[in-house]
């Protein structure tokens, strides 16, 4: 078994609000969970109204596969109008790694 994960820190375009900033996140968060068939919430930055950390997690058998899902989130990401992706960081666990 392997989990795979990949977290956002982006930076939003004309936001002015928190309530803005949620117009902006809660749409991408839905359409990664849609699209991708993945776990993601936001999950840090959440009392910036211009920056927002975005979290997304998979589970596969077959590690290739994580890569393959997370890459396309990446991409979804990246080349959305409303933001700038300032980072991504991804990481791939194995169920046989060591605590």
């Amino acid at each position: 078994m392997y989990v795979g994960t990949l977290s956002f820190d982006l930076l939003l375009g004309d936001v002015h609000s928190l309530k803005e900033k949620r117009a902006v996140v809660r749409p991408l968060v839905a359409e990664l969970r849609r699209k991708y068939d993945v776990s993601a919430a936001e999950t840090g930055h959440r009392d910036l109204y211009r920056r927002a950390e975005i979290g997304v997690c998979l589970v596969s058998g077959d590690p290739s596969h994580i890569a393959s899902v997370l890459d396309n989130c990446e991409r979804f990401i990246a080349y959305r109008p409303e933001t700038e992706l300032l980072s991504a960081r991804r990481r791939v666990f194995s169920d046989e790694d060591e605590d």
